[in-house]
């Protein structure tokens, strides 16, 4: 008997699935007839908590017009929230924040007293709010710190929950976060909102096109360390924002007390505005990451701008301390600051305290590369009317920085008035003239962004410029201060010239930083000699510039030299560098170049 094979073919048809429209429920704080589900406006919940009740994920809730402010639902122990939202639905008012508010019970305002609080929304992950005012929120004044205690506004459980185009104004935590606790703001405005420890503003949150405003903590910290403050934010993240006029602390930089972190505490901003906000310790920031963003007219005891921050990109202008570091202060080596591609001026040092005489107008200690820091005074008053700004700096380590007097140590530093635009002590304009002797001056190995703070290309010219904004049509790519300071022209046309003859062009002179009108300054290697521990190799060399040696036994190999010292630090005239591991009869060929 024959058998046939039978080839079964089964055929699946799959077909998409979709899931089920969000259902939108409706509410309106003047609603009569209300019914459940709330499913069109005649018959609207008053209460926005039922709708909440009433959605699962994915709904939508519409609330029109009105202040909402009866209901409320406890979460985490006792803690009381006018809107309880515990499930990942939107809840949107129709007519934006001037129009609908959800109003807290302010309570009891101060630890220590009946915890009768209530906050005015508390968002899960996924939740969503768009469009309202949240006013007169409080946290308790007992419970779990950050549960109970913490987001006087709004309370989230992480950052997945989203708030857009909202105002949190006049709301109050026992702990932290005054306006929101965590959570991701979009447009939002926070003002005049408050918190006992950190965080006025926000705390533990992403801002991002927001204004933060008029925002305090109220507790002092004894000494600069700790999380004690951030009147505007702490531990956040903030892009495009404005942030401006918080506070920290009773003292508001009059003295020393310990407040913190006036604008933000911890956090990282970026293309942010930090104006006119104070602390007894970094008026403007204090410690975290700040980019591409301007500090002006920030108040502080110590590090009026900033205090312990890495700054890059930024513009630090007409900040004022009482005592030290109008900008910045660099603190005691735990506390150290930093800034890379800033610019520093017209900052004050010392209003006449009763703590002596006021140091570092520009800044106090930190680590400076590739800025500006001119124009900044101590003794404001005294030395405007003598015309002496020679108070930019107190301590720190500079390396191509503009900036008087000439630093004793770092690296290619220049004193030259940088030559801005507008160069005022009311008002300036601190975009660099096309004859700036900062430009192409910098170190293009430190820069940390390919923006400046325009947003324009960081290295134009093929090297960076010392400061926050990068001129555009540079006609030379040498460093225009090392042009102006051999007298040579810097339209281009000197670029590759060889004026003294010696073999080497400007463009080589400068980066070995010999003198381009001196035949005999040039880089050279000299006769090497034996030494016991191996061969001594010499060349003519200048302090200050980084060079490294290679080194080969057969010139025909590919490649021919291969690398046996980085990072050496030149000496002035010449310097020497012992090869230990020469110790036969070769034979050694040897190469030496600028980093």
């Amino acid at each position: 008997m024959n058998f046939r094979n039978a080839l079964l073919i089964i055929a699946v048809l799959i077909l998409p699935t979709s899931s089920a429209p969000a259902t939108v429920y409706y509410v309106d704080v003047n609603s009569t007839g209300q019914l459940p589900p709330y499913t069109n406006w005649a018959t609207a919940a008053t209460v926005i908590q039922d709708a909440v009740d009433t959605a699962i994920s994915g709904d939508l809730i519409l609330v029109t017009n009105g202040n909402y402010k009866v209901g409320g639902r406890a979460v985490y122990g006792a803690a009381t929230n006018r809107v309880t939202v515990d499930r990942a639905v939107t809840v949107q008012s129709v007519n934006g924040p001037d129009s609908t508010a959800i109003e807290g019970d302010g309570g009891a305002m101060w630890p220590g007293s009946i915890p009768s609080g209530i906050r005015c929304v508390y968002l899960t992950n996924g939740a969503t709010l768009i469009g309202f005012t949240l006013t007169n929120g409080a946290s308790r004044g007992t419970g779990d710190l950050t549960n109970e205690q913490s987001g006087g506004g709004i309370w989230c459980e992480a950052g997945s929950v989203t708030i857009s185009n909202c105002v949190l104004t006049r709301n109050f935590a026992n702990r932290l976060g005054g306006g929101v606790f965590r959570g991701t703001l979009n447009s939002c405005l926070l003002v005049s909102n408050t918190a006992y420890y950190s965080g006025g503003g926000a705390y533990g949150s992403i801002l991002q096109n927001c204004t933060i405003n008029s925002n305090s903590t109220v507790r002092d910290f004894v000494g600069p360390g700790g999380a004690i403050g951030g009147g505007g934010a702490c531990s956040s993240t903030l892009q495009n924002c404005t942030i401006n006029a918080n506070r920290v602390g009773s003292t508001g930089g009059d003295a020393p007390g310990g407040s913190t972190g006036g604008g933000a505490l911890s956090s990282f901003l970026q293309n942010c505005t930090v104006s006119s906000n104070s602390a007894g310790y970094g008026g403007g920031v204090m410690y975290g990451v700040v980019n591409n963003s301007i500090i002006i007219s920030n108040q502080a005891f110590s590090g009026g701008g900033a205090y312990g921050a890495t700054l890059n990109n930024c513009v630090l202008e007409y900040n004022g301390a009482n005592y030290g570091g109008g900008a910045v202060l660099g603190g005691d080596g735990t506390l150290l600051g930093s800034m890379t591609d800033c610019t520093v001026v017209y900052n004050v040092a010392n209003f006449l305290t009763n703590f002596g005489p006021g140091i570092g107008g520009g800044i106090v200690g930190g680590v400076f590369t590739n800025c500006i820091i001119y124009y900044n005074v101590n003794q404001l008053y005294v030395n405007q009317l003598s015309g002496d700004y020679t108070s930019n700096y107190n301590g720190g380590a500079f390396n191509y920085c503009c900036t008087a007097p000439l630093p004793r140590f770092g690296t290619r530093n220049i004193t030259n008035e940088p030559l801005f635009v507008i160069n005022s002590n009311l008002f300036g304009d601190f975009h660099l003239q096309s004859n700036s002797p900062c430009i192409n001056s910098g170190n293009n190995s430190a820069i940390t962004n390919n923006t400046d703070l325009d947003g324009n290309p960081r290295i134009v010219g093929g090297t960076v410029d010392i400061g926050a904004y990068e001129f555009q049509t540079p006609t030379s790519v040498l460093s225009y201060a090392w042009l102006q300071q051999y007298g040579l022209p810097a339209d281009g046309s000197a670029d590759y010239a060889d004026p003294d003859g010696d073999g080497m062009n400007n463009w080589q002179e400068w980066h070995t930083g010999t003198n381009p009108n001196d035949a005999s300054s040039l880089l050279k290697m000299l006769s090497p000699s034996n030494n016991v521990s191996g061969l001594n190799v010499t060349w003519q060399s200048v302090s200050g510039i980084t060079y490294f040696l290679d080194r080969s036994s057969n010139l025909g190999s590919q490649p021919a030299f291969s690398n046996i010292q980085s990072s050496i630090v030149g000496q002035a005239g010449t310097t020497t560098y012992t090869d230990v591991t020469a110790t036969n009869g070769g034979p050694y060929f040897y190469r030496v170049g600028v980093q």
